[in-house]
């Protein structure tokens, strides 16, 4: 479990770690910090199109190579961050880095949930993801503190040397998960065809935007609006993984508890934690505070999700599990991108919690149609 939540804990960091150093980028790059949030939209969609190709095509390779392979062309792809020349070589480093993201998770999240005590999957889910959380934690303000000061480039260095180590216990911990059932690509792809599993994907891709569309420019947001120091920035990311961490641990428990209970209870904090960053993000004490509630609130939403998808997959759990992770990572690409049209349209570095508060209402309305809808049989 261990050794699968450190790929987790590599993953988030160079998810994350990005716009923590949004600034830099493009300075580094010489252009602005919108168009820098290209590279964030650029690692969201190779994980939507990784995702849903890779747990297809690799649905009858072996649990554990698949997920050292998927490790060794993360590692690939950070390294390639490392040494782009120009910014448009640094995009498509960032589109292969998110390639294996939603697979590795999905293999990872399936493995755990197999070998868990009944009753607590969800637990066991959360356990593999709660390496997603401690990024937000160690990883990504370690990160971000050594980008703003030996160079950003030096935190994609971090993030390869997290995926050697993440290799080498995959292979030497982790056993070879005979006890998941071995399927085909059209049985995974018969996901697809599921109206609840397309549902549940919709609610994940709008609800969950709501965070993205703050975290992509929390660094100016804090800087320019509450007039914080930038040497404190890592402090409040922490903060904000601290968050993920309690909301991760919430998450599991609240799940194995009802798993629609948890996703509406999730849904309807992150509306209210949204909607009240907006006038949190004025003073650097409130606006800290408030990023620790928007992390809480965006990472209990992550294993309800995971776990109801894999209940309405049936047979097809894996390509739906590396799913949840496409349609959260669509919500990264439509957060940061709407964020950065706000904030370009000058509604200021507020607009994008307007816009985060949203997006989280309209996903409790999403998740609303989708119990309704499955409910309707047993009513008939």
């Amino acid at each position: 479990m261990l050794a699968l939540a450190l790929g987790g804990f590599g993953i988030g960091t160079t998810e994350f770690v990005t716009m923590g150093l949004l600034p830099e980028i493009a300075r580094g790059m010489g252009t602005s910090e919108p168009t820098a949030g290209h590279a964030v939209s650029a690692y969201a969609l190779g994980v939507v199109v990784g995702a849903p190709v890779i747990a297809a095509l690799c649905a009858r390779v072996p649990r554990k190579r698949l997920l050292i392979a998927l490790m060794i062309a993360f590692t690939v792809g950070n390294a390639a961050t490392v040494l782009a020349p120009t910014f448009g070589t640094l995009v498509a480093a960032r589109f292969v880095s998110g390639l294996p993201h939603g697979a590795y998770f999905g293999v990872a999240s399936l493995a755990a949930a197999t070998l868990a005590p009944v009753g607590q999957r969800a637990k066991a889910v959360a356990a593999v993801m709660l390496g997603l959380s401690a990024a937000n934690v160690v990883g990504v303000p370690a990160a971000t503190w050594m980008g703003q000061h030996l160079g950003w480039r030096d935190a994609y260095v971090v993030v390869a040397v997290i995926g050697l180590a993440t290799i080498a216990a995959l292979v030497r911990f982790v056993p070879e998960l005979t006890g998941i059932r071995m399927t085909d690509p059209r049985t995974e792809l018969g996901a697809l065809r599921k109206s609840q599993v397309l549902l549940t994907l919709l609610v994940g891709a709008v609800g969950f935007g709501g965070m993205f569309a703050i975290y992509t420019y929390i660094t100016t947001t804090l800087t320019d609006v509450a007039g914080m120091r930038v040497g404190l920035v890592p402090i409040v990311l922490m903060l904000f993984g601290l968050g993920m961490v309690a909301g991760n641990i919430i998450g599991g428990i609240l799940t194995d508890r009802g798993v629609d209970r948890a996703i509406f209870a999730a849904l309807l904090s992150m509306v209210v934690i949204l909607a009240g960053f907006i006038a949190a993000a004025h003073n650097p004490y409130t606006a800290a505070i408030a990023a620790f509630f928007v992390g809480a609130s965006g990472a209990a939403l992550g294993p309800a999700l995971q776990t109801r998808l894999m209940d309405v997959a049936h047979e097809a759990q894996t390509l739906a599990a590396a799913l949840n992770h496409a349609a959260l990572n669509i919500a990264n690409a439509a957060g940061a991108w709407l964020g950065g049209l706000v904030i370009a349209a000058g509604l200021g570095y507020t607009a994008p919690a307007v816009v985060g508060t949203a997006l989280a209402t309209l996903g409790v309305l999403l998740f609303t149609v989708t119990v309704w809808a499955a409910r309707r049989p047993t009513r008939a």
